[in-house]
């Protein structure tokens, strides 16, 4: 039995055992939303009429309580690691003071319980083992409709958790649904106010936007609503910023970053989307008209500045953050690989992020004048390594030019440098013509081992 089978079998034997014990039980929220557009949830949801004492009595089954005072009790699949299922007993939410969690909750009925959710296409309830859909607030006309919409008033959903308004956009974008006008309306209203919500959450948010193949759809979405400009100020600045590229002659800064997300692979790592969303952040900044023509001088260097004051703003994790910038400031870099010495050729295509990089200046290209040649050599070049490996073990050492005889100083590190470069251009292959080529070095400098010329 598969994961995703395993998963639907517990969430149904979960629901058949509350439900034998005359409880009402039924799958709820987003497991209903992707069984009715035929697509496989991602997990399973419960909500019932038990609450969680009378849950933890009823199911033989080990249970995590961590959220118990809202009514949560999560379940876990004996003998299968990783399989759980989410039982919530059906509620009504007091006041939500800090704009992400109510202050109390009082259990309730499933009318009640679907009312205070999120958007119709989540608010509705499955019976597995009636077979049954039970829809208190028209989700299923509403996605047969291919409309998102919220529960009741909007500005109130979103006035409970400001998060919903970035969920929106990424639902909306993910299920190819058109927004109701009177959500979108909230949504630009109340963009400002998603700085309530925590750095971490949004960011969270982020990531699944962008990793997902509707990334491009769902950022000209938020764009469009006021919400991208309201978490991320610095993208607003591309709009308007005419380019003139070849593969979109009228297209302008903004209309070739949509163009590159679209074109990454389809489920890139968060890194590289993130990248493709900021590679030209710092044009604006870096724009200037000399003899008939604009240019982006350095663009690169104060596009990383950005990415990585944007990373610290939403607390990605350092590993991200060093991605990120690193991808933002060198996704021109190959540009040119073709002409490029060996030496410097190799020491980029040994990065850890070559891959991402990689991807991103494909996609760039293909969205800038179409020809991938430059790419296309370096993932030649990386599969056939036509002058030996990509990042062989340096033939020298600090130790080694100590043994030498060479005194040790500032130089060290330059010599070592050059050597390494001279290593990867095959100028020299052992350690042996490594030491003889710093005896040339050190000749032409008017050094000699054992004297003070590294100092």
């Amino acid at each position: 039995m598969s994961e995703a089978e395993a998963r639907r079998a517990f969430a149904e034997e979960v629901v058949r055992r509350l439900q034998g014990a005359g409880e009402v039980a039924l799958w709820a929220g987003g497991c209903v939303r992707d069984l009715l557009l035929d697509q496989i949830p991602a997990d399973y949801d419960v909500a019932t009429s038990a609450p969680p004492d009378r849950v933890m009595e009823i199911l033989p089954y080990r249970a995590v309580t961590v959220g118990i005072s809202f009514g949560v009790v999560r379940v876990l699949m004996p003998r299968r690691p990783g399989v759980e299922v989410e039982v919530a007993t059906f509620r009504s939410d007091g006041a939500y003071v800090d704009g992400r969690r109510p202050e109390s909750v009082v259990f309730s009925s499933p009318e009640v319980d679907a009312s205070r959710r999120d958007f119709t296409i989540n608010g509705m309830f499955w019976d597995p083992v009636a077979d049954q859909l039970i829809d208190y607030v028209g989700g299923r006309d509403d996605l047969d409709r291919r409309i998102l919409r919220a529960i009741g008033e909007p500005a109130a959903r979103f006035a409970e958790d400001q998060l919903r308004i970035l969920r929106a956009v990424r639902m909306a974008s993910r299920f190819g649904l058109s927004i109701d006008p009177a959500t979108a309306s909230a949504i630009r209203e109340m963009a400002d106010q998603v700085h309530t919500v925590s750095a971490e959450r949004i960011a969270q948010e982020l990531r699944r936007m962008l990793v997902h193949p509707t990334r491009a759809r769902a950022i000209q979405t938020g764009m469009e609503l006021r919400v991208l400009g309201a978490i991320l100020p610095e993208v607003v600045r591309m709009r308007g910023l005419f380019q003139g590229k070849p593969m979109q002659p009228e297209g302008d800064l903004w209309d070739h970053t949509r163009l590159v997300l679209d074109l990454l692979p389809g489920e890139p790592t968060f890194p590289l989307a993130m990248s493709a969303l900021l590679h030209d952040v710092g044009k604006p900044a870096s724009r200037s008209f000399h003899h008939g023509r604009y240019s982006y001088h350095n663009h690169e260097q104060i596009g990383a500045a950005i990415a990585e004051k944007v990373a610290r703003r939403l607390k990605f994790s350092n590993q991200e953050r060093d991605r990120i910038a690193w991808l933002v400031r060198f996704h021109q870099y190959l540009g040119e690989a073709t002409r490029m010495r060996e030496s410097k050729l190799k020491k980029i295509l040994a990065e850890p992020g070559i891959q991402e990089l990689l991807d991103l200046h494909r996609a760039d290209a293909m969205a800038t004048t179409g020809d991938t040649s430059q790419v296309d050599y370096c993932e030649y070049y990386l599969r056939e390594q036509p002058t030996g490996p990509i990042n062989p073990p340096p033939l020298l050492s600090g130790h080694d030019l100590a043994r030498h005889g060479l005194k040790s100083g500032p130089r060290f590190k330059v010599l070592l440098d050059r050597v390494r470069e001279a290593q990867l251009d095959g100028l020299v292959r052992s350690k042996r013509e490594a030491l003889e080529w710093v005896d040339r070095e050190l000749a032409g400098d008017g050094c000699r081992p054992g004297g003070a010329g590294l100092e």
